[in-house]
């Protein structure tokens, strides 16, 4: 069985402040500690259940040389492998390769969750809203729909309440969720002591990789429409004359193409 580890760092618990998240900022490399932990967790569920390959990507852009490029190698555990990408949604090869499932760790809410912890997407200071096909998504729906190109199925989502709610309702009600932390706010939260939220990640995962047909991989249609919300002029500007991209309004364009993938490479590379 091969398992695909997608991780973000908002999600994780114990981190609730948005300078806990920056590269080089103080607390950071604590948060780096408690990310790779909760990694670690869903490592070893995955390979107590009976995982053969394991790969772990990291999806958190934490500026400068920590961009997808957060968790701490030498605290990994040695059953996995681990991706650094330069672009986010660049790796793809372990996917065309036939990955069984996959195990999103550390997810948050998209921008504009009231109780979501950090909530954003993609770019908080660039992105407001973004919508498949009209269903309006945040990045949980961007790698599922980045492993369902290739037929890959998530099973399990860990990350606050927020964010597990957005992806049971974007997957289904099958999907095995853990939440990790309570939001009350963008920057505050109830959170469970990281031993214990290790513990449930770990039992998750080796309960959701029990049924690999319990979720189906996530396909946004085809053709597929992908429409943008930004906060500002800026992005449509350099965008405007990319093919397949229409600038809908001051700060929307929409990329249109028969499938999800072509039409994210046409705006998002």
């Amino acid at each position: 069985m091969k398992v695909f580890i997608v991780s973000d760092l908002e999600g994780v618990s114990g981190i609730t402040k948005e300078g806990q998240t920056e590269g080089g900022a103080p607390m950071y490399e604590e948060s780096r500690r408690l990310y790779t932990e909760e990694i670690n967790a869903a490592v070893r569920g995955a390979k107590a259940a009976g995982a053969s390959e394991i790969v772990v990507m990291d999806c958190h852009g934490a500026g400068k040389e920590w961009d997808f490029n957060s968790l701490i190698p030498e605290l990994l555990e040695e059953a996995c492998d681990f991706v650094v990408q330069d672009e986010w949604t660049e790796y793809t090869a372990f996917l065309e390769s036939g990955v069984d499932a996959a195990l999103f760790v550390g997810m948050h809410a998209m921008a504009g969750t009231r109780h979501g912890v950090m909530n954003h997407t993609v770019s908080g200071q660039a992105w407001q809203n973004l919508w498949f096909n009209g269903v309006l998504v945040g990045e949980t729906g961007i790698n599922a729909a980045l492993c369902g190109t290739w037929g890959c199925p998530v099973l399990m989502v860990t990350g606050d309440d927020a964010a597990c709610d957005e992806a049971c309702e974007l997957l289904g009600q099958s999907l095995v969720t853990v939440a990790v932390k309570r939001g009350f706010g963008a920057q505050s939260a109830r959170n469970i002591a990281p031993l214990r939220a290790r513990g449930m990640i770990e039992e998750g995962a080796r309960r959701a990789l029990a049924s690999l047909s319990a979720v189906d991989p996530y396909l946004p249609g085809s053709p597929c429409e992908i429409q943008v919300e930004y906060k500002n002029t800026r992005a449509p500007d350099v965008l405007r004359h990319r093919q397949g991209v229409e600038r809908v309004s001051d700060r929307m364009i929409v990329s249109r193409a028969e499938t999800w993938w072509d039409a994210w490479r046409q705006f998002f590379f």
